[in-house]
């Protein structure tokens, strides 16, 4: 169990939730990936757009959930991660998510094989599914600091579900939070569902 510490930089948050994260056994982490995939029907995402994301590591989620997402009706777009010349994140790109065809990628990921869409095409979904180490009462997320996902979360649309897929430790009371951070609308978890915040 990760406490929540106001005090704590992000950084020591991201070292404590990642270490909590590796001791969770396969079969616990497996079980937790269908228990999120069951939750998703109450989204109401036939023929809408969802971006999503492909789990890895310790990460909550499953190819099976993509899966779900599809068979559902959704539309369902996944992210493509870039730096540019310098080193810095690029905004993410979208790949429309076909099963079966997800290629080795960049930083130990997998995505889908180009054609890409332009990160302004996060606009179009109605859900998105965000990976989280953490997120709290208010809508704060805590991610692994890399910033692809605080480039782009602006571009989602104001009506947007905008959902940090976390372990049910993992949404917590308070985590700090920075002016630039876009706030989460709803937590995603294996025993509590879709959770509203703020």
């Amino acid at each position: 169990m990760v406490e929540a510490v106001s005090p704590r930089s992000k950084s020591q948050l991201r070292t404590a939730l990642l270490q909590n994260r590796r001791s969770v056994p396969e079969a616990v982490r497996e079980g937790e990936a269908e228990a999120l995939r069951g939750w998703l029907s109450g989204l109401k995402i036939s023929g809408r757009t969802v971006c999503a994301y492909v789990p890895v590591g310790s990460e909550p989620g499953s190819i099976a959930l993509l899966d779900t997402l599809l068979e559902l009706g959704a539309r369902v777009l996944l992210p493509v991660a870039r730096n540019d010349a310098a080193g810095i994140p690029r905004p993410l790109q979208w790949g429309k998510y076909r099963p079966g065809t997800l290629v080795a990628a960049e930083f130990g990921l997998r995505e889908p094989p180009p054609p890409w869409l332009p990160a302004e095409t996060i606009g179009e979904a109605d859900v998105i599914l965000v990976p989280a180490l953490a997120v709290d009462r208010s809508g704060a997320r805590l991610g692994r600091g890399a910033g692809f996902y605080d480039r782009t979360l602006h571009h989602a649309a104001a009506t947007a579900q905008v959902i940090a897929v976390v372990r049910d430790d993992e949404l917590l009371d308070e985590i700090p939070a920075e002016p630039h951070d876009v706030a989460m609308t709803h937590a995603l978890t294996p025993k509590r569902g879709i959770v509203a915040l703020r």
